[in-house]
């Protein structure tokens, strides 16, 4: 069986908006990856973030085929790490990223990331594959 792929927010957003730059990009690698995408409570927080409810993004989650995956302790401490050097770097945000979460769960996972947004993956998480334009 194939590996599974973490979706990123910002291609599911392509699609569930139907953005007019990158729509039919992001449309075309989510039934190429079909039945292999996952999604993590950060990327479901995200989806939530201009839904009326639960039941839309769960709607939307089932309907493009997304499986939930809660994240490991491991990841959880990667994304700590990955954060420090951030800091460590000069990076200004005082809060957890996103990404830093994604990119953290995709390297404990050992799995690729379905996205359109690569500088911060590639930065923090060089090990991590990027499906990407």
């Amino acid at each position: 069986m194939s590996e599974d792929v973490l979706v990123d927010t910002n291609v599911l957003l392509d699609v569930l908006n139907s953005d007019s730059e990158w729509g039919h990009w992001s449309e075309q690698r989510l039934s190429e990856f079909a039945n292999r995408l996952m999604i993590n409570p950060i990327i479901y927080t995200e989806l939530c973030y201009t839904a009326a409810d639960v039941e839309q993004v769960d709607t939307a989650v089932n309907i493009l085929g997304l499986a939930f995956k809660e994240m490991p302790k491991e990841a959880l401490f990667l994304t700590a790490q990955a954060f420090r050097i951030y800091r460590e770097r000069g990076g200004t945000k005082t809060a957890l990223l996103a990404d830093f979460f994604i990119g953290a769960h995709a390297q404990a996972l050992k799995i690729p990331i379905l996205t359109r947004d690569t500088e911060r993956y590639r930065s923090y998480f060089p090990s991590v594959s990027l499906i990407s334009p």
